[in-house]
């Protein structure tokens, strides 16, 4: 089989990026081991978060990373067989996340935060998704006023600088718009630009089949079979073989299943999460997307269920999984809203791909001609899909692309 492009992963990054090479009348095949959105899509908050324009840093006060040393809490764990492997990332990290770095971070990413809500909106209503979308932005909850104020501080700041609206929330506030939570919350934040998605697995299979009716293919394949021809790239995959000009990478956590054999060297780390659904007595409704700020966790009204996602795991990508967050988080948030009882047999898990310096590796490789890569976009990967595939198929097409990447490109690891 000849395409003009092949798209090796089908989450939501590698969907969006063959959708939008399909809206650019390419011929596009995606493959992946699994069927689309089964892996680290699947599973997350469901939130656009155009307020996002800050990436999330590593923890820079002493204190708190005693704290977080201690291994019991429910926003960060981490298996101890696992540091020896992560220590140069998380070194790197940290020192990414000093004050005057992560600021100059923000403002090279908040170009692509911008535009998340408007490319996903030309997705969603070509695909006929819109029942999917909830546009009444989402909370945070602080049981703190040093919490409430440093964030409100911080809001105001991103409001000064980025444009993100938000509105403060009283006691009297959280209980009019949440009156089935409990609690002693002293106020609230609430984001309002961002908007939530109540099944992220339906949103993308929805963008599958607009892919599909523009003529692309959905293939199962394994990406190691990638290989270098005189004219592109070859690869195995469905009953035969796949042929392109070029290739794209978004395998997020496995992008280097690729990358390394071809020579590339990044340094990406693994954020895991777990998540489990939960039903509701009569009566008892949760309203909107809702984080309990100072514990770390999130509980959000999908179609599914309510669902309760945890923070961040560091663990090897394919270690055992381990859900002691899940448990501290369930056992906190039942003081908080009435959850009922699990409707998931087991606990879901996905690992978030993520870059020591928080933002995305986006561009074409630097050694191979036709390879571009899209990868690394830790928590914000439902956010950044669809303009994340906009750019790179503009790049692809010759076309000029919506910003400038150049902040995302490869060779600023060294690749």
């Amino acid at each position: 089989m000849a395409a003009d492009a092949i798209v090796l992963g089908a989450g939501i990054i590698g969907v969006s990026t063959a959708l939008q090479l399909a809206r650019r009348g390419k011929s596009v095949v995606l493959v992946d081991r699994r069927g689309p959105g089964e892996e680290t899509s699947y599973g997350n908050a469901g939130l656009i978060q155009r307020e996002g324009v800050v990436p999330y840093g590593f923890p820079q006060q002493f204190g708190l990373i005693l704290r977080y040393a201690l291994n019991n809490r429910i926003d960060a764990h981490y298996h101890w067989r696992a540091i020896p492997h992560v220590t140069s990332f998380l070194a790197k990290y940290w020192w990414h996340s000093n004050l005057s770095r992560h600021q100059l971070i923000a403002r090279a990413y908040a170009p692509l935060i911008e535009h998340s809500i408007s490319t996903h909106n030309e997705l969603i209503e070509e695909a006929g998704a819109q029942d999917l979308i909830a546009k009444n932005g989402w909370t945070e909850l602080f049981r703190t006023s040093a919490k409430r104020d440093g964030e409100l501080k911080e809001a105001a700041r991103l409001r000064q600088e980025y444009g993100v609206t938000f509105r403060e929330l009283t006691s009297a506030d959280i209980r009019v718009e949440e009156p089935d939570i409990s609690g002693d919350f002293v106020g609230g934040l609430k984001w309002e630009d961002p908007w939530s998605v109540r099944d992220p697995y339906a949103l993308t299979m929805a963008y599958v089949r607009l892919f599909e009716n523009l003529g692309g293919r959905v293939l199962k394949g394994d990406a190691r079979s990638l290989s270098q021809t005189a004219t592109g790239w070859r690869m195995v995959a469905g009953d035969g073989t796949v042929e392109a000009k070029d290739v794209v990478v978004a395998l997020g956590p496995w992008s280097d299943t690729v990358t390394k054999p071809l020579g590339y060297r990044f340094l990406v780390g693994v954020k895991r999460g777990y998540h489990m659904h939960y039903g509701t007595s009569e009566g008892v409704k949760l309203n909107g997307w809702t984080m309990d700020a100072e514990k770390g966790y999130f509980l959000a009204p999908m179609n599914q269920g309510i669902r309760l996602t945890t923070g961040a795991e560091f663990a090897l990508r394919d270690a055992r999984k381990t859900p002691v967050q899940l448990e501290r988080a369930e056992a906190v948030a039942r003081t908080v809203f009435p959850l009922g009882e699990r409707l998931d047999p087991e606990p879901w898990m996905g690992a978030r791909p993520c870059t020591p310096d928080m933002m995305p590796v986006i561009g074409q490789a630097p050694r191979h001609k036709g390879l571009w890569f899209a990868f690394g976009h830790a928590h914000h990967g439902l956010t950044l899909g669809p303009v994340t595939g906009q750019v790179i198929a503009e790049a692809i097409a010759g076309e000029q692309t919506l910003i400038d990447i150049s902040a995302y490109r490869p060779e600023r690891f060294g690749a």
